[in-house]
């Protein structure tokens, strides 16, 4: 499918009320889906809480795009990690769907899991923060 078809589909779902559109074109398919982030002023969302302690608490693992994040290689299988586990620099931490691709995520440092700041399944965009490792 021509990028220019694509960006101008993802175009019209901004302009719309759509949250999803798929488009088959012989053996080729897009879907494009949109996430909604709720939040209440009153109650800061888990992210907000993370990302506003200490910047020498951890370093933050941000989404490289925009997707559906997954813990687990497939459903019903386990998490690649778990807040706690300990983990090393190239180890999968999660995938992020796009455009049909899944995205293995992988860590840029050794640590621990301090937290895992999205819900499987969840929408994201870039630069959403993922995780923190400490």
């Amino acid at each position: 499918m021509d990028l220019r078809k694509i960006k101008k589909l993802i175009e019209l779902v901004e302009e719309s009320d759509v949250r999803e559109l798929e488009v088959k074109t012989g053996e080729e398919s897009i879907r494009i889906a949109r996430g909604e982030i709720v939040r209440h002023a009153s109650s800061p969302t888990r992210a907000d809480e993370i990302a506003s302690t200490p910047v020498g608490k951890g370093q933050i693992i941000a989404a490289p795009m925009a997707g559906t994040f997954y813990c687990s290689p497939a459903p019903g299988e386990r998490a690649f990690v778990t807040e706690g586990d300990k983990v090393s620099t190239g180890q999968v931490l999660c995938i992020i769907e796009s455009m049909k691709m899944m995205n293995q995520i992988e860590a840029d440092c050794d640590g621990t899991i301090g937290a895992i700041l999205v819900a499987n399944g969840q929408a994201i965009e870039s630069g959403t923060p993922l995780m923190r490792i400490l």
